[in-house]
């Protein structure tokens, strides 16, 4: 790979799994990763969500770090406007402290939930609209240059943890631009808007203390498996429980109705959600992934593993890690 390569763990709670054997899941995947060269694990702020673990985002962090030595952790991201801008840096804070050089803050303005779990996070439908300046203040806090006179993170404070901006968007894009931060676009489920962001992003670059240069990371999945019928069936798989996560709250589909909806019009939200995934053997895997980091314009590739069980995660990223030349 001319990139370097890092993991996006979606902590998925797989059919007849528990949510413990998910997390055992998540830590085996982040000590394969450390083994074999990639660069960093991220784990996403998701709620109400029956078939994904990382909830409780700073928490899995920490217990995946502490079962890992060298392989950089983070969010990916934190969804700023449901929390208080001190509230994360605390929490960050502490995770610089006990595993130092090794923690990541990304940064994301969605709710990461439906209206009614917004309600429930007490969150204001509004507080998106001041991200740039909850972003200014929680940096504030990590470099012990507070934004709020009296008011130190603690832990936290001069702790610099580094932020990235995450986003689907030229909003994102702009702004992580502005503030002269790491832009990280979400193009493993939210595709369209990926190359003008990039551009965006990079034509409008200010240098930071925090940033030089400009650096993208672009999100894509990947199904590596060691055949490529194998990796269809997978992929095939990983759609349906996407039409169940869309379509499916109140009801769950045979793999029949799955498909026919795939089939139809509402279904063409599902593929294109997955517009870009790397599908097949590992060299096909890897000549997709070096393909897209051109395409996208990108410093380094978050793959999210998309495989249905942890046994063949694990698989696909000793495959992609071996095809891909990855040096542990």
């Amino acid at each position: 790979m001319n990139v370097p390569l890092s993991i996006l763990d979606l902590a998925t709670i797989g059919t007849n799994e528990t949510v413990g054997e998910s997390l055992a899941g998540s830590v085996a995947l982040a000590q394969r990763a450390e083994e074999l060269g990639y660069r960093r694990v991220w784990y996403a702020e998701h709620h109400n969500m029956a078939s994904i673990a990382s909830s409780a985002t700073s928490v899995l962090i920490a217990h995946v770090a502490a079962n890992t030595s060298t392989i950089r952790l983070g969010a990916g991201g934190i969804m700023l406007p449901n929390h208080a801008p001190l509230t994360i840096a605390e929490q960050f804070g502490t995770l610089e402290a006990l595993h130092p050089g090794r923690i990541d803050l990304g940064l994301g303005r969605a709710p990461g939930s439906d209206q009614n779990t917004l309600r429930a996070l007490r969150r204001d439908p509004m507080s998106a609209d001041s991200f740039p300046q909850d972003v200014l203040e929680l940096q504030g806090y990590l470099t012990g240059q507070t934004r709020i006179k009296g008011v130190d993170a603690t832990p936290g404070k001069g702790a610099n943890v580094p932020l990235y901006i995450l986003g689907s968007s030229l909003f994102g894009a702009k702004l992580a631009a502005a503030l002269g931060l790491p832009y990280s676009f979400a193009s493993h489920f939210a595709p369209n808007a990926l190359q003008d962001a990039v551009a965006v992003y990079r034509r409008e670059f200010q240098p930071s203390e925090q940033l030089a240069e400009p650096y993208v990371i672009a999100g894509v999945n990947a199904i590596a498996a060691d055949t490529n019928e194998e990796a269809q069936e997978q992929f095939r798989i990983v759609r349906r429980s996407r039409v169940s996560l869309l379509f499916g709250r109140d009801r769950t589909f045979t793999d029949e109705e799955a498909d026919l909806i795939l089939d139809s019009p509402q279904g063409q939200h599902v593929e294109q959600m997955v517009k870009y995934s790397a599908v097949g053997t590992p060299d096909a895997v890897t000549e997709y992934l070096e393909g897209f980091a051109k395409h996208a314009d990108a410093d380094e590739l978050i793959v999210a593993f998309q495989a249905p069980t942890v046994a063949q995660r694990l698989r696909a990223l000793e495959l992609t890690a071996q095809a891909g030349g990855l040096a542990a």
